[in-house]
């Protein structure tokens, strides 16, 4: 089983859901991250589940439309860890901090 760690800047990433979540006045914002984090741990057991995008990282699929997020993540087999990089909302333009992947 792959270990799963969040690099800091997920943390700004769920707050930032979590804050266009508030301003649209969705309900139960908790639960979409909860699903969220279910979806994550997804890759504890298939670390290479993800879609293949620029420098070996990979992006998970989470959900679709308004409930849509996508997960960049990088899979390091030699310490079977997957490094959680970044999380955006399907209809947002790119990562924060990071070029749109390709």
């Amino acid at each position: 089983m792959s270990r799963i760690e969040l690099a800091a800047d997920v943390g700004a990433d769920f707050d930032r859901i979590l804050d266009h979540l508030a301003q649209y006045r969705v309900a139960d914002p908790a639960a979409r991250i909860r699903e969220t984090i279910a979806a994550l741990d997804v890759l504890e057991h298939n670390p290479l589940i993800g879609r293949p995008v620029a420098n070996g990282k990979r992006e998970l699929v989470i959900g679709r439309r308004a409930h849509g997020y996508l997960a960049l993540y990088r899979y390091i087999a030699e310490v079977d860890t997957v490094f959680v990089l970044a999380l955006r909302s399907q209809r947002e333009a790119g990562y924060a901090g990071e070029s749109p992947p390709r």
